[in-house]
């Protein structure tokens, strides 16, 4: 398959009344298992590069290069997007390298300098074609808009979008970034009148810290690309810390490296189909499965 717009994922997914995954990379095995999960559930992905796995990386070029490479490679849609870019000048790096998406970041600023930010940002994107999500800024104070208590007004985030012209919105219903337990309670009926009031597809940030059924009755509710990061991480480190321990005379990275890959790969199978499905109990699918199918 040929690497496809992240609208062309969300859109397709809101028509659907279904969720999109959009996973988050660090380095090219999440990238890889990524794209093998999405395989193995047959279902479209997106994989996301943060501001700060760009940092880890030094530029966005190697790492950015690499995600564009196994996208045009996969066997489903799969989409490269730039996830919380601070940085105008990475935006456009971003675009001229080939990506399809970005979500720009001016959360840190006031409400009038976020508009006039984003709004910038927003119409050179779309001057190159390119589809742009952002989100509100500090609603629920020091903590930021993704905080727990944190909460979207329904009225400002559709006054933002009219305002920015951008194609996707991230919100604040209960979630946080960077959970290590998935015990998050989101605001349901916040997320359904978000849904009536803003014209374009809802992003959940945080949604590691979500369950498996919190996430379902999101999307059910009207959140279409749901970002996850940190619960990949999770799988990765714990896989690659397994295999260590148990053969600590191991010198080939590649050996503990691909049982963390093949576990993320089997966790992106599953959480694609929490989303697209809602089907919440734990899919019994091996490694083994996964890397075959």
């Amino acid at each position: 398959m040929p690497l496809v717009g992240t609208g062309e994922i969300v859109g397709a997914a809101a028509a659907a009344r279904h969720g999109c995954g959009a996973f988050n990379a660090i380095q090219l095995e999440h990238i890889t298992a990524i794209v093998d999960g999405a395989a193995a559930a047959e279902t479209p992905v997106i994989v996301q590069l943060s501001q700060n796995a760009v940092k880890y990386h030094g530029s966005l070029a190697p790492v950015g290069t690499a995600a564009l490479a196994a996208a045009r490679a996969a066997a489903t849609p799969v989409a490269v997007h730039l996830d919380h870019a601070e940085s105008a000048d990475l935006v456009r790096e971003a675009v001229a390298l080939g990506f399809g998406s970005v979500m720009f970041d001016a959360s840190k600023l006031d409400y009038t300098d976020n508009v006039r930010a984003t709004r910038e940002v927003a119409a050179y994107c779309h001057d190159h074609g390119v589809w742009v999500e952002a989100e509100l800024g500090e609603v629920g104070g020091k903590d930021g808009v993704h905080a727990p208590g944190a909460r979207t007004d329904p009225d400002e985030a559709a006054e933002f979008v009219a305002s920015t012209g951008v194609d996707a919105l991230a919100v604040a219903v209960g979630s946080s970034h960077a959970m290590l337990t998935r015990d998050a309670a989101l605001d349901f009926e916040l997320i359904s009148r978000l849904r009536g009031h803003v014209p374009v597809p809802l992003v959940l940030h945080g949604s590691s810290g979500v369950p498996d059924d919190g996430l379902a009755e999101a999307v059910r509710a009207g959140m279409t690309k749901i970002n996850i990061a940190t619960q990949l991480n999770k799988v990765f480190t714990a896989a690659v810390a397994g295999d260590w321990r148990g053969h600590p005379e191991r010198v080939d990275p590649r050996k503990y490296l691909g049982a963390g890959r093949a576990a993320v790969a089997v966790e992106v199978r599953r959480l694609l189909g929490v989303l697209k499905l809602g089907r919440t109990e734990p899919e019994k699918v091996t490694i083994e499965q996964t890397l075959r199918d």
